[in-house]
């Protein structure tokens, strides 16, 4: 029932900065709510790597490599969480992914591709 779209993807050049948007439908606000939220990237031949999370007490962490650099936000009003991404170089081009976190499993979006030139 619960669906998570991103958008956002695409090309951007190194140095420049792109905004990724996770939908989620098919729950209601407090479920929402509840839940931890994140988003992960995986790049070909790469394990997928948690990239940005807000828990569902509040607490927000990053991976090292991205520290300073990603933020993570929610739009409670929307049901929807946001990655802004700055300062991006070539290696972190990857699929990125939206996820919410139960404590049974993992719930997955489709992806969005992005690529970063140099």
């Amino acid at each position: 029932q619960v669906q998570l779209v991103e958008s956002g993807g695409g090309l951007v050049q190194a140095g420049g900065s792109l905004r990724l948007s996770c939908r989620f439908s098919g729950i209601i606000l407090s479920t929402f709510s509840a839940s931890d939220k994140a988003w992960y990237r995986q790049a070909p031949g790469k394990q997928r790597e948690l990239v940005a999370q807000i828990t569902s007490s509040g607490d927000i962490n990053y991976g090292d490599s991205v520290k300073g650099r990603f933020t993570i936000s929610k739009d409670n009003a929307n049901k929807r969480i946001y990655l802004q991404m700055t300062d991006r170089t070539p290696d972190e081009s990857a699929t990125y992914y939206c996820c919410r976190r139960t404590s049974g499993s993992k719930y997955w979006g489709k992806g969005t591709l992005v690529t970063v030139s140099s």
